[in-house]
């Protein structure tokens, strides 16, 4: 069993500060030691117009350019190679696993995929210059791959696939722009029906009215259905999904099979993170090992958090947060089945 951890990170300000703050943690980091291994073994197919960048960014989430002109001040990069790294829109993204699900006043997910793309940070922003207040695990620093905000929203996404890519936002870019910008299920759903979609992936967003969507978005179309399960398949968009969808459909029958009738946010949480239930994987080096299990209780605006399986929640009152009172816990820590490096703790990581 491999010993990981998660770094909290806390902040209060303007987006451009907050990118200057990340940015100033990066320097020298092993995650940016490792992603710049990661770019010469596979060069970007593409460049990156950064004026169509800039134009999406600032239509969409024009708060997020600002955190984004900070990292390029601390980092003292160009900004090709900013936009690339953190800017969410026309990047690449890899395969991956996971599993949502929501009940009446939850929402809770597996994030399943490699360790070698994990930057293992979890962040809490208010931010003071717009924008909605924020909690959750970040990817590709700017993004959020899941999370839930001032307003009781909280989201996830599963990855469908990659085929016929189309000019938009990627995943955790889209995932992040919810969360700053929407205060309620529906608002999120209509969002993700209008912002042009890199890849294909479903959205599961959650509120506190109960109110509960999956949107499979598409970079051709989307469809929208109130639903409170989701793992790796279509269900509305069938001729959009791979070829090869056993593991997918598997893990939708075992969440159907333990899937009771009014269950408990703590049963769910259960039903996802034991390792006998199967749905929790540990296939890492298939892309679709679960790395960790989020829980969001957006009427009691509570956070559950755990790295590896079979692992009892890390709870965060965010409302106490939102209010000043900053978390003392400066890491999560846990453990997983595998040997491989994670980006942001291994050397070498490729």
């Amino acid at each position: 069993m491999k010993q990981i951890y998660t770094d909290i990170i806390q902040f209060r300000g303007t987006h451009y500060d907050f990118g200057v703050m990340q940015g100033e943690l990066l320097v020298e980091s092993l995650t940016i030691e490792n992603r710049e291994k990661q770019w010469r073994l596979r060069k970007p197919r593409f460049q990156i117009d950064e004026q169509e960048a800039k134009q999406a960014i600032m239509r969409y989430a024009p708060k997020l350019w600002d955190e984004l002109i900070g990292l390029q001040d601390a980092l003292k990069w160009p900004l090709q190679q900013i936009l690339h790294e953190f800017g969410g829109y026309r990047n690449e993204i890899g395969k991956s696993g996971c599993s949502t699900i929501t009940g009446k006043d939850y929402l809770i997910r597996n994030y399943d995929y490699h360790p070698k793309t994990y930057e293992a940070r979890y962040t809490l922003f208010q931010p003071t210059d717009g924008g909605s207040a924020m909690i959750g695990p970040s990817q590709r620093i700017t993004g959020r791959m899941d999370g839930m905000n001032e307003h009781g929203l909280a989201m996830g996404y599963n990855f469908m696939h990659r085929k016929e890519p189309g000019n938009g936002f990627i995943c955790n870019a889209i995932g992040r722009i919810i969360l700053e910008s929407c205060k309620s299920a529906q608002e999120a759903a209509d969002l993700l029906a209008e912002i042009p979609h890199r890849h294909s992936f479903s959205y599961i967003v959650f509120d506190q009215t109960g109110n509960s969507f999956v949107v499979e978005a598409t970079p051709r179309s989307t469809e929208i259905r109130e639903a409170n399960m989701c793992t790796n398949h279509f269900e509305e968009l069938e001729h959009e999904n791979r070829r090869i969808l056993d593991d997918s459909k598997k893990r939708m029958q075992a969440i159907r099979k333990n899937n009771v009738p009014d269950m408990k946010a703590r049963d769910a949480f259960r039903m996802l993170n034991d390792s006998d239930k199967g749905i929790f994987s540990d296939q890492y080096r298939n892309w679709s090992g679960t790395i960790h299990t989020s829980g969001y209780l957006p009427m009691e605006m509570k956070v559950w958090f755990s790295l590896g399986g079979d692992r009892e929640p890390e709870e965060i009152n965010f409302t106490k947060w939102l209010k000043g009172q900053n978390l003392t816990q400066t890491q999560f820590h846990g453990q997983v089945n595998t040997d491989l490096g994670f980006l942001s703790m291994d050397e070498n990581v490729k």
